[in-house]
């Protein structure tokens, strides 16, 4: 599989499998923007927990990290899986985590400044 290839999916849809493992699929009723921007929320916070570890900065990291998290869940990726929880529930799922993720831009976290 290369990077522009679609990974395997398992019969269900639950999950992909990449490099023989199972890992849970993002939630495909997400609105493809939404989607994308929670893609580049995810890719920015790695990038930030790199930075971070490299940096020695425990706080950075710690403030990297759960924005990885909020990322994760608000894809479907972590939390409850999003096959067991309502369109409703799977909507607030992913506004609450993209509004958190939206008001607290990663500078600023680092930072701990307001602008």
């Amino acid at each position: 599989m290369n990077a522009h290839s679609t990974p395997e999916k398992t019969p269900d849809g639950h999950h992909v499998v990449i490099k023989g493992r199972k890992w849970r699929a993002t939630d495909p009723s997400l609105p493809e923007d939404v989607s994308a921007r929670l893609r580049q929320h995810l890719m920015a916070a790695r990038r930030a927990v790199r930075s971070a570890t490299t940096a020695g900065d425990e706080r950075a990291e710690r403030a990297a990290r759960a924005r990885v998290q909020h990322a994760k869940v608000a894809l479907g990726e972590r939390g409850t899986p999003w096959w067991e929880q309502s369109p409703a529930q799977r909507r607030e799922r992913w506004e609450h985590h993209l509004a958190e993720l939206d008001a607290d831009p990663p500078a600023r976290r680092a930072t701990g400044k307001d602008g």
